[in-house]
């Protein structure tokens, strides 16, 4: 949705092996992704999808293999990630500086999500569906190429599912990569899909 993005972004898990605790998340995991594709990440609750966005993001280690990101990436998951007691504008602005946004891009991701009329409510009086996408519009501006999306449907109404749809086209058309975690189908076409099961596969 921004122009200052030039894409050319690629993805790429080489024998990605997780181990958390005693337990194996996913074993020798291999995956890749390319510009201007949208990959569906599914499988039932506990099967590692949110622990496979974390991986990808940096901020959880892989007991073995690796992660090839070429391509700034954003995370969205159930974790906000903005300041409670500033107002949802202020919020956004301040860590769409840290990723070298501009005002206008912010402006254009709180329009993109609907967001424009709450941007000077504090985001603690957010409700669940509106934290949810003020989450993504902290992706949106964040100008990364490579969308982790995690349960992004999750609280939403119709009509700002259909808003998140138009985000993700939009992005995938212009060259970026999505990964797209969710229980149901998604109701735009994926390029691919994942499964990931109970037992450290995937199928």
């Amino acid at each position: 949705m921004t122009s200052r993005q030039a894409y050319a972004p690629s993805l790429r898990l080489e024998n990605v092996t997780v181990i958390r605790g005693n337990r194996l998340v996913f074993n020798n995991l291999n995956l890749s992704v390319a510009a201007g594709e949208l990959l569906w990440v599914r499988g039932a609750n506990g099967c590692g999808k949110s622990t496979l966005f974390r991986v990808i993001a940096g901020l959880l280690g892989a007991f073995t293999g690796k992660v090839h990101a070429d391509g700034k990436l954003a995370l969205a998951d159930e974790n906000l990630a903005l300041d409670p007691n500033l107002t949802v504008g202020a919020a956004l602005h301040f860590w769409a500086q840290m990723d070298g946004a501009t005002l206008a891009d912010c402006d254009a991701a709180l329009a993109a999500m609907d967001l424009l009329s709450l941007a000077d409510i504090p985001v603690r009086y957010l409700s669940t569906g509106q934290r949810k996408r003020a989450a993504i519009a902290r992706v949106l501006a964040s100008g990364s190429a490579i969308w982790l999306l995690d349960e992004p449907y999750n609280g939403l109404d119709s009509a700002s599912s259909a808003h998140l749809d138009k985000a993700i086209l939009s992005h995938i058309a212009k060259g970026g990569i999505v990964l797209l975690a969710a229980h149901q189908s998604p109701s735009i076409n994926v390029s691919d899909s994942l499964i990931l099961d109970a037992k450290g596969r995937s199928v």
